[in-house]
């Protein structure tokens, strides 16, 4: 009689075949959960909402007619050209959203795919759910701003060094690994260090990962990615050296600071708390934040009772270096700051809810426990989403209406907006701005004075503000008042006439 061989998976040892098991998990819910986070920003963080600040800057770079915005030394280039193929072809602000939306959705489900041999499918769908769950999250997720894209890169990157610490001759892991460290170094270069340091521990502390060629893509990735930025740092900043002294001085002078409490208080729905002298407001709002650890630290404790916990350890170790400078180093905060520690510390975390929720007993309590808590925590992120989302809509409204204004008032290309909120006031308007101090200074007062003899400037002053004495004889008018300022007022010179009809004039979408 015939034998019938045994299936294969049999035939393997204990580790191979919990190697192998992984990877064959159904992969559909990770793909779900990319496809409802990217519904979800197309349904409520798209419609009808504008530019931010920093937002205005990154885009203004490569916006074709507009005048980029200045520049400041923290700031790297790697957002401007993930959108640049975008803003070659349009300035519509709505179609910059819809592309983000559909791009860091794309982003997600690859962040994700990377670990189907490291982790269950399960795993992998619950710590993708948590990270997408944020407000934060769907907030910047259609938003031309660079720290959803560092976290995005740094699950794919830790996910791609795991893979290639297990087999080095995994040569697509390598490509991962080199071009995931890039793209971060791309978006923040210092971010970037944060990332690839911890790696690079790992990789000489454990024996059988010490293999040179790590370490060696490690370095070379992080190259690749920081040269635009030094090579920027001494065609405009005398050096290396001077741009990060510049860049620490823009940030508050890094060093040691404690921001926890900061970025506590930050969650509420602030874009950014600097300084974050203000009360505690909602503190429900928080409570996600501080149950954060516990789960992860669970999450870590059932991992050390496998053969291999470094898919659970190593991106809890990364995810905690990632978060050290914005807890430790700074003095303000902004949630977007720890996206790049929440999209790794959700792995753990969601092996802790997974645990609990296979062998916690009685089974059925437990389930309605837990899909009690998830309701509550989603009904309140959505409501802290629903209100950035609102008063990014009002500040939208509101910049149209100055820019309208201005615009009636003969503000026209070629022409300059200095004074409060320039940036954004000039990108709308179609002028260009140039502040005359601060962080984003670019012109002196007296070139501004002589920019106003051959082309159209206003200087923008709100409250109690008056403007300087070179404009205090400059035509006075009227304005909107921006957003959380009021009696806000335009001085434009001399050269400044009235559009012959209402609205005249081109502007931004």
């Amino acid at each position: 009689m015939t034998q019938t061989p045994a299936p294969v998976l049999r035939l393997r040892g204990p580790s191979q075949a919990r190697t192998q098991r992984p990877a064959t998990r159904d992969f559909r819910w990770p793909a779900v959960v990319a496809a409802v986070y990217t519904i979800v920003q197309l349904a409520l963080a798209v419609p009808g909402t504008g530019l931010g600040w920093d937002e205005t800057v990154y885009v203004s770079q490569v916006t074709p007619g507009a005048d980029a915005a200045f520049f400041s030394a923290p700031r790297a280039r790697g957002i401007t050209l993930l959108i640049a193929p975008l803003t070659a072809f349009t300035s519509s602000v709505e179609a910059l959203r819809v592309y983000l939306a559909l791009l860091s959705g794309a982003g997600l489900f690859l962040a994700l795919w990377v670990w189907k041999r490291l982790l269950p499918a399960s795993v992998l769908a619950v710590a993708g759910a948590l990270f997408a769950g944020l407000w934060i999250t769907v907030f910047y997720g259609p938003q031309a701003m660079p720290n959803l894209w560092v976290a995005l890169g740094a699950l794919f990157t830790v996910g791609c060094f795991l893979r290639a610490a297990r087999d080095p001759s995994d040569g697509t892991a390598l490509i991962g690994l080199g071009a995931g460290v890039a793209f971060v170094a791309l978006m923040r270069p210092t971010d970037a260090f944060w990332l690839a340091a911890p790696l690079a521990a790992v990789a000489l502390c454990v024996r059988v990962w010490r293999h040179p060629v790590l370490l060696l893509v490690l370095a070379a990735g992080a190259a690749v990615g920081c040269a635009p930025w030094v090579v920027e740092a001494y065609v405009s900043y005398d050096g290396l050296l001077a741009r990060l002294r510049r860049a620490s001085e823009i940030q508050g002078h890094l060093g040691p600071h404690f921001a926890v409490d900061d970025q506590v208080r930050s969650l509420d729905g602030r874009s950014l708390c600097r300084p974050c002298d203000v009360p505690w407001k909602r503190p429900v709002t928080a409570l996600w934040w501080f149950v954060l650890p516990l789960f992860v630290a669970g999450g870590c404790a059932a991992a050390m009772r496998t053969r291999r916990p470094s898919g659970i350890l190593v991106p809890a170790l990364t995810g905690l270096s990632l978060a050290v400078p914005y807890l430790l180093l700074i003095d303000y905060a902004a949630p977007r700051f720890l996206l790049p520690a929440y999209a790794l510390l959700a792995l753990p975390a969601a092996l802790c809810l997974t645990r609990i929720a296979a062998y916690a007993r009685p089974r059925p309590l437990v389930a309605v426990a837990l899909a009690l808590l998830l309701a509550g925590h989603l009904a309140i992120q959505y409501s802290v989403l629903d209100g950035a989302v609102s008063r990014n809509r009002a500040n939208r409204l509101a910049f149209d209406r100055i820019a309208a204004e201005l615009r009636l008032q003969g503000m026209r290309p070629p022409c300059a907006i200095s004074g409060a909120e320039a940036i954004r006031i000039a990108f709308f308007t179609g002028c260009a701005s140039r502040r005359t101090g601060g962080h984003d200074g670019s012109i002196t007062p007296a070139g501004l004075v002589a920019l106003a003899r051959d082309r159209p400037v206003a200087f923008v002053v709100t409250g109690e503000s008056r403007p300087p004495s070179y404009a205090r004889g400059w035509r006075l008018t009227r304005l909107p008042d921006l957003p959380g300022h009021h009696n806000s007022r335009a001085y434009l010179a001399p050269t400044v006439r009235p559009a012959a009809t209402p609205g005249a004039g081109p502007g931004r979408d």
